[in-house]
């Protein structure tokens, strides 16, 4: 059995050639696991998948994180995390986009990030796909990292940048917010959704990755703050916020973006600790489940501010 490998628009590949169906033999495992290292972001089709083939599948690629709130989780598969539009919670998740309602959009952002220990990885699954709209957006951080000029690239290796966990958006200093509006039940503060106060961390500018060695732009529009300290770089507070400006504008380029429209059965397999992913949403009342297995990280990439 020989897996094919066809790369998608601008970064990651598709791969086929195995059948989950079927016992995945080491030399197959250990190629998935190597794909995945290189390329970061990997698309599954024409797989015949239920629960338990894809967390046996997720497995592969390292142990499984469950999700801490209970409601998220399938009662009969622990590690299922479901992401389900339903009635009764869309409307925490609703708001308005330039006139346009849309439930469950996300901003680019990386998994636990404001944490300081990001997760190394998930594995989402269409079950349900939505009829219009709906899309996951994937962007490559080490590619945005290699396309930058030297001179950047030596100025962002003597940076800090912190991370904020908030819940309004509107806060959210480097989201594009033109048009925005929130929507009339929108968690105004982290216990609206049982979430603790999280503080502030900082990252590297560039974190290495600590499996493949591969330099990543730890740049990442959701919850940046600010750079730490820009003088002992020899920046004014203007010149660092215009540089974080130009850096998140920088990671917007489509050449390193994918964005996925799902069909029933469709799997992505993304590398938290190099890129960032987002959600386009979907208009309100539109079907939509997707199934999501977590791969837990074993590195801490970032660190908690102290008051």
């Amino acid at each position: 059995m020989a897996l094919t490998v066809t790369p998608l628009e601008n970064v990651g590949v598709e791969v086929a050639g195995f059948d989950i169906a079927q016992p995945i033999t080491d030399d197959i495992a250990a190629q998935l696991v190597a794909l995945w290292d290189e390329h970061g972001i990997l698309l599954f089709r024409g797989q015949d998948v239920n629960p338990e083939r894809q967390i046996a599948f997720s497995r592969l690629f390292g142990e499984l994180e469950i999700h801490p709130i209970a409601e998220t989780r399938s009662e009969d598969y622990p590690e299922l995390f479901t992401l389900v539009n339903e009635p009764e919670k869309e409307k925490f998740m609703t708001a308005t986009y330039k006139g346009r309602q849309l439930v469950g959009k996300l901003d680019w952002h990386m998994d636990l990030h404001y944490t300081g220990k990001p997760n190394r990885g998930a594995l989402l699954r269409g079950v349900v796909c939505a009829e219009e709209d709906g899309m996951t957006g994937f962007g490559d951080l080490a590619k945005a990292y290699d396309a930058l000029d030297e001179q950047t690239q030596t100025l962002l290796q003597q940076l800090e940048v912190t991370y904020a966990f908030s819940m309004q958006r509107r806060h959210m200093r480097y989201v594009d917010v033109d048009g925005y509006e929130p929507g009339a039940y929108s968690p105004r503060k982290p216990s609206d959704i049982n979430y603790p106060n999280f503080p502030e961390v900082a990252y590297p500018a560039v974190v290495t990755h600590p499996v493949t060695g591969r330099k990543v732009l730890e740049i990442c529009e959701q919850f940046l703050e600010r750079i730490i300290a820009p003088h002992k770089a020899g920046l004014s507070n203007d010149e660092a916020i215009e540089l974080l400006e130009r850096l998140v504008a920088h990671t917007r380029k489509p050449e390193f973006h994918y964005f996925h429209q799902w069909e029933p059965g469709d799997m992505v397999l993304w590398d938290n600790w190099r890129a960032m992913h987002c959600a386009t949403g979907t208009r309100p009342g539109m079907a939509r489940v997707i199934h999501r297995t977590t791969i837990m990280g074993d590195a801490t990439l970032g660190r908690v501010l102290d008051a």
